[in-house]
């Protein structure tokens, strides 16, 4: 018996990292799970690696600024598998970057729609369906930098910590339901979109942000994907509204570099996009 038979979920961003992280791991504990991303060759992958690890799963090609993609990877759902008891609003990017003079109105709407209005919009589309299926679980990915300040750019740590509280509102309308709305605030994760703009990629950001946080490692997709597991089962039926912090201990009292010490970054025009999107060469390592 797996932790997750018979659940349905919708994954956004799961064509790599923390989405496709998870989307593996629900799929190995019995779920259906429907790949919801833009990157067509990574999302064809993820469906073969969940169906290697004996799940159910299907590729929906879906931009999260999209309304109609959202409603429609819910759609796709419910028609494939027959119901919808999950969804991971998980799509993310780092978004617009550089001081506050620096960011361009532009930069900060984009980033605010894939990171915040697509998560209302998994929310929204998503509730009827899990009412009709007695309950279900709503996860959001958001992040310590929603938490306190300096743990990311100003557009992003703003989303997340909307998303926090979008959580928590949620969560009271939606109890009545049986349906859990919680959010999980990932610490430091070795992923493309982090490791792809840093010299050296994952093996330097396993190393550099190894001694941040209090357990000495990176944090890892995997470690996400633990925490989404346990929120999508019935094993957290009593657990709604609430923020749940993976970080390795880096919210108790871990340190994070200031702006000066911070590595080298690869984005153009000020906004670092989605991590399978092509980068301009990187002059150190001559690729």
């Amino acid at each position: 018996m797996g932790r997750l038979d018979g659940k349905v979920a919708v994954i956004t961003g799961a064509a790599s990292g923390i989405g496709r992280g998870t989307a593996i791991r629900f799929a190995g504990e019995g779920a259906a799970v429907v790949i919801a991303d833009l990157n067509v060759e990574g999302g064809e992958a993820a469906v073969r690696d969940c169906k290697e690890h004996g799940g159910r799963a299907v590729f929906q090609k879906t931009n999260v600024e999209s309304e109609a993609d959202i409603k429609g990877a819910i759609d796709r759902a419910v028609r494939e598998f027959g119901k919808l008891t999950t969804i991971f609003n998980n799509a993310g990017l780092g978004g617009a970057v550089g001081t506050i003079e620096e960011t361009t109105s532009e930069n900060w709407d984009r980033t605010l729609a894939i990171l915040l209005r697509a998560v209302f919009l998994g929310m929204k589309y998503s509730a009827p369906e899990m009412r009709k299926a007695g309950g279900g679980s709503i996860i959001s990915t958001a992040s310590v930098a929603g938490l306190a300040g300096g743990r990311g750019p100003h557009a992003y740590s703003a989303a997340k910590a909307a998303v926090i509280n979008l959580t928590r509102s949620v969560a009271l309308e939606l109890g009545k339901d049986r349906i859990r709305v919680n959010c999980i605030c990932p610490g430091l994760i070795n992923t493309p979109l982090v490791n792809r703009r840093i010299p050296g990629g994952e093996q330097t950001v396993a190393q550099m942000m190894s001694n941040i946080q209090p357990i000495p490692r990176v944090g890892y997709p995997d470690d996400i994907a633990n925490m989404a597991l346990f929120l999508a089962s019935d094993e957290s039926e009593w657990v709604t509204g609430q923020a749940m912090v993976v970080d390795g201990g880096l919210t108790a009292g871990g340190r994070i570099f200031d702006q000066q010490a911070r590595p080298p970054i690869n984005v153009p025009n000020n906004f670092a996009g989605p991590s399978f999107e092509n980068l301009p060469p990187d002059p150190q390592t001559k690729r």
